[in-house]
């Protein structure tokens, strides 16, 4: 969207980017990024398939949300400059969340039963966040990155060694993160009091835990 569009069209804008987020078939950008070794998702036992699926879905949710997050903040941005900044940002996201989708549909898997509702949550912290200036807003996205970016990591170490697609996505997600967060601190982010901090981990570890087997 136009970062200079009316407030109208903005609005509009976010309802269409939460209906084709929460109902829509994803198409990336640029390609998965490719397995390092062969593939060998035949190989998986079912078990495994059952971790990578379940470590996937947690990752598409964060994806969803994400989205959310960054629709939101577009929207309550007053500069437009910032406005083009979280649009951006949330083109890379649109990558993350096709890449995650397929993987899911490879490992014989599903999205999220409660995605309506984790972008619901995660659009209305995200229009609290930008009710409180850019500046915090910034914030936000930089403490939202960082604690994806230690989730993500944490899930390299419970991926299936031979999960190789399913690793190399993680680890793309995992370096795109950091980036928006370094991104999001140059912009002229605020650090977040440490209980508001405290608090969206707490919600975060409740999100990923649920949409692991939701």
């Amino acid at each position: 969207m136009n970062a200079h569009a009316s407030p109208s069209d903005r609005v509009f804008g976010a309802l269409d980017q939460a209906l084709r987020t929460v109902f829509g078939n994803h198409v990336a950008r640029t390609p998965a990024p490719a397995a390092s070794a062969p593939e060998a998702g035949l190989e998986l036992s079912d078990a495994q398939r059952r971790l990578s699926g379940a470590l996937m879905r947690v990752n598409h949710v964060g994806e969803v949300c994400a989205q959310a997050l960054y629709s939101s903040q577009a929207l309550t941005a007053r500069d437009p400059a910032l406005r083009q900044h979280f649009q951006a940002a949330a083109r890379d996201e649109t990558d993350h969340l096709a890449w995650t989708e397929q993987r899911l549909r490879d490992l014989g898997d599903r999205t999220s039963l409660l995605n309506p509702l984790w972008y619901a949550g995660a659009f209305g912290i995200g229009l609290l966040a930008g009710r409180a200036g850019d500046a915090l807003s910034l914030g936000f996205v930089v403490e939202t990155e960082r604690q994806v970016e230690q989730h993500l990591h944490g899930h390299l170490s419970r991926l299936p060694s031979a999960d190789h697609t399913s690793r190399a996505i993680v680890e793309r997600m995992r370096d795109d993160e950091a980036r928006h967060a370094l991104d999001a601190e140059r912009a002229g982010a605020h650090e977040l009091p440490a209980p508001l901090r405290w608090a969206m981990r707490a919600a975060a570890k409740v999100m990923t835990g649920t949409a692991h087997y939701l």
